[in-house]
């Protein structure tokens, strides 16, 4: 649940105008860049406390769901650490633009559509980092879920649920690169809505009612 607090109120803010993946237009997001040095460490440090807040929940999960499936929770765990630390690569990304945004420097070593280009350059990683974490997330979650629903600790529906969406989102996301019909905007409406009811039904649950007895 803190994640999606965090990661909402960060899209709200700071990351509005300067984010590629709120946004499909480069060039404007680029231009945007250049005058937001700040938000952009913002949101750079915001990705710092989201990669702490991202590890601990998998570690947690390792432990808890480690007893019905070493193996698998492990390699869950493995995963969702390679997604955060993708994820923290957009950290690196948002900052470079800021740099590019405030040091003197680059403004007298490049030229302004120079600076934009490397600026997008910098938008377009953001980009390609967050939807490679987002299919490692999936996945590493599709276990999780998986563990759930064999040990019982919450309800099979949610497990259930849980498991479909993450595998719905890992599944879409690789295949619209492919099928340019799957990145119609309702497809990625409907996989992010179905990821965020499993999400928020899992930690509401955890949270009010803790694990069943295994």
């Amino acid at each position: 649940m803190a994640t999606i607090v965090v990661g909402v109120a960060g899209a709200l803010t700071v990351a509005q105008g300067i984010d590629i993946n709120l946004s499909a237009d480069v060039v404007a997001t680029a231009q945007n860049m250049l005058e937001a040095e700040t938000q952009l460490r913002a949101k750079s440090y915001i990705a710092l406390v989201m990669f702490g807040l991202e590890a601990t929940i998998g570690i947690g999960l390792f432990l808890l769901l480690r007893p019905a499936g070493q193996l698998l929770a492990a390699w869950s765990l493995i995963v969702s650490i390679a997604a955060a630390t993708l994820s923290l690569l957009g950290a690196v990304f948002n900052m470079n633009a800021a740099e590019l945004a405030g040091d003197i420097a680059y403004a007298q070593m490049a030229s302004e559509s120079q600076r934009l280009l490397l600026t997008g350059l910098q938008a377009t990683s953001d980009y390609t980092s967050f939807h490679l974490a987002l299919v490692l997330s999936s996945v590493s979650k599709a276990g999780f879920f998986y563990l759930f629903l064999k040990s019982g600790l919450i309800p099979k529906l949610i497990a259930g649920w849980g498991l479909f969406a993450s595998l719905f989102v890992s599944t879409a996301i690789i295949l619209r690169d492919f099928i340019p019909i799957i990145g119609h905007s309702s497809v990625t409406a409907s996989f992010m809505v179905s990821n965020l009811i499993a999400l928020v039904a899992t930690a509401l649950y955890l949270a009010i009612k803790g694990v069943r007895s295994a």
